[in-house]
């Protein structure tokens, strides 16, 4: 099977680092024309460095997709520039909690305007023109906390869960244009938001006994999972989420079969 993404557009948002980067580098690997989007200058001058280096086509866009003007204004610059959109990954997040007693409405809020509503804005900034294409891919950063959540991460939980139940409904609108929509569950993956690989010694050893193929999860994992779902090999998928989180959980306690191997 031969993944053929030659001739694409797309649009990452978040790009400037972490998941989101890895995501745009390996697109543009592939032949995408990839449209980095991103809220820090200082990321996404590093992204226009990287681009130029590789000869990467594309282009880095600077914008709050927060926003819905600037989400307007990055898919009507993409199209403008390269004619289509094919794929919208939504990535850009964060990722504050805290226990829900002491939990401030201003963590609330900024996990659902940057995890929920920054995604529904993208959506309907890009579906015009994916209608109008008849196709496009657009693929949603869920999360493993909208499968189990964890203590102290309510806001989070609660919009990565909200994206999957978007993501759904975003599926049924826009099949008739051949369009789907998907989401994906990453587990841990160590970034700047989480710090897994910061963690005391034991503090890893616990987190790593959750997880059946008991290692880190890489950026490129996740990546990897995107150019398929972007591709014409998963046009039967559509309106599911996507757990990559190399078995989290899978069974009840996953590191007994790693000590019984020795």
């Amino acid at each position: 099977m031969l993944i053929d993404l030659h001739g694409k557009t797309a649009i990452v948002t978040g790009a400037g680092r972490g998941i989101g980067r890895e995501i745009a580098r390996t697109l543009a690997g592939e032949g995408v024309t990839v449209v980095a989007l991103d809220i820090r200058p200082d990321l996404l001058e590093t992204v226009t460095a990287e681009w130029r280096d590789k000869g990467f086509g594309g282009a880095q866009i600077l914008g709050d997709v927060r926003q819905a003007e600037d989400c307007r204004a990055a898919v009507a610059e993409t199209v403008a520039k390269f004619g289509r959109l094919d794929i919208l990954v939504n990535n850009a997040g964060v990722a504050g909690g805290a226990p829900i007693e002491t939990l401030t409405e201003a963590v609330w809020d900024d996990n659902f305007d940057s995890n929920l509503k920054a995604t529904f804005l993208m959506c309907q900034a890009a579906i015009p023109q994916m209608k109008a294409q008849g196709s496009g891919r657009i693929l949603n950063a869920a999360s493993f906390a909208a499968i189990i959540p964890a203590l102290g991460s309510a806001a989070y939980a609660a919009s990565k869960a909200g994206v999957e139940s978007f993501t759904r409904v975003l599926a049924g609108e826009l099949g008739p244009w051949n369009i789907t929509a998907n989401c994906y569950a990453p587990g841990m993956i160590p970034t700047e938001l989480n710090h897994y690989a910061e963690a005391t010694p034991e503090r890893q050893e616990l987190l790593l006994d959750t997880l059946t193929l008991r290692r880190w999860g890489s950026p490129s994992d996740v990546a990897n999972l995107i150019c398929f779902l972007a591709s014409d090999q998963a046009a039967y998928i559509t309106g599911t989420m996507i757990d990559i989180s190399g078995g989290k959980f899978a069974t009840q306690i996953p590191g007994l079969a790693h000590k019984a191997k020795g």
